[in-house]
């Protein structure tokens, strides 16, 4: 998920593991803990220079249960030896609180993101399936928010005055309440979507569903069947007797050579769900992650997750259109377009 709310669960998780004996400073380094494994991003921008390679690169090694067991350890070690050394409370902490916290605050970060769409690989090495459950949007307020405001009231109270635990438990209890609902909420969703596919007579080999930006209201569907994908739009707020939209995007997958390790990669990325077009302005061919919404919900051009591929030499590279599909259509209209399609019928 974003950062905030890898921060917000990093924090609450120190102060599990360390807030009766260092207070604050438990918070601070379940913060920092917490943004450990997205650190990926920045450390792949820096060691590839090709954009597919730091692309897989994110949510990889840095997101999986060994990297987790490890990076607890050696961080744990690392602060437990800082902090006897600069603490005026020598021998408050051992190096087991310490690997305790950081194993909390980098484990409970990839677990909350295979929640999320993007696909986390989990058990790398040994595997880089991409874990993705669909359920929640990369970041969504009513998960993040009642958390955040839970973790600053706690943050005003005394190491060892129990309310300040009980506000940490709090937000727990919320956000993960709200995280089980949204698992719900994709077990509807998901049998509502199938149900119009059949419906519309859309014979599918298969589909994925996940809810659009910053809610859990609306939700996006792709399917694919032989010839093209069928994308479409719900709202748990639909009255029932509406009937869904269905926008037709043709595969195109003959434009280029498929089975290039570039572009394998790419289709491992989006799990599949892709198609090609050639771009109005050149020549260059463009990859469309059909598993995100679109920017218009009635143009099929429009995927909000979409790349221009650029040779070089032997190898594929891009160039990711998010900014200029954003340049073309505001941001800010975009939100509102979304919600203003979520509550239509509330």
């Amino acid at each position: 998920m974003d950062s905030i709310t890898q921060i917000v669960l990093g924090a609450a998780c120190g102060e599990i593991a360390l807030g009766k004996k260092i207070g604050n400073k438990a918070i601070l380094f379940g913060a920092i803990g917490g943004t450990i494994p997205d650190l990926d991003v920045i450390i792949g921008s820096l060691y590839y220079s090709n954009e597919i390679d730091s692309l897989a690169f994110h949510r990889g090694f840095m997101h999986s249960i060994l990297f987790a067991v490890l990076g607890a350890f050696i961080f744990g070690f690392i602060s437990s030896k800082a902090y006897d050394y600069g603490a005026l409370r020598k021998g408050s902490t051992n190096m087991k609180d310490w690997v305790l916290l950081f194993f909390l605050s980098i484990f409970t970060h990839p677990i909350l993101d295979s929640f999320t769409p993007y696909g986390t690989q989990l058990f790398l090495p040994f595997s880089d399936y991409r874990v993705a459950f669909n359920n929640i949007s990369v970041a969504d307020p009513l998960y993040t928010l009642p958390f955040l405001v839970c973790m600053i009231i706690a943050m005003f109270f005394n190491r060892k005055n129990p309310t300040r635990r009980k506000w940490t438990k709090a937000g727990l209890y919320m956000s993960s309440a709200y995280l089980f609902f949204t698992i719900g909420n994709k077990l509807y969703v998901d049998s509502v979507f199938k149900t119009s596919f059949k419906e519309a007579n859309i014979n599918y080999q298969r589909f994925s569903a996940q809810p659009t930006l910053l809610n859990n209201a609306l939700w996006y569907a792709v399917a694919e069947t032989d010839i093209n994908y069928q994308v479409t739009f719900y709202s748990i707020f639909d009255k029932k007797n509406t009937s869904p939209t269905f926008i037709s995007i043709p595969k195109n997958h003959t434009l280029l050579n498929v089975d290039h390790p570039d572009i394998k990669t790419l289709r491992w990325f989006s799990k599949d769900f892709y198609a090609l077009a050639v771009s109005k302005t050149s020549d260059q061919i463009i990859y469309k992650d059909l598993r995100y919404p679109l920017l218009d919900q009635n143009d099929p051009n429009s995927s909000l997750f979409s790349f221009r591929l650029v040779k070089q030499g032997n190898r594929w590279n891009t160039k990711n259109l998010s900014e200029e599909r954003f340049k073309d259509q505001n941001a800010q209209d975009f939100v509102a377009d979304m919600f203003k399609r979520a509550f239509r019928d509330f």
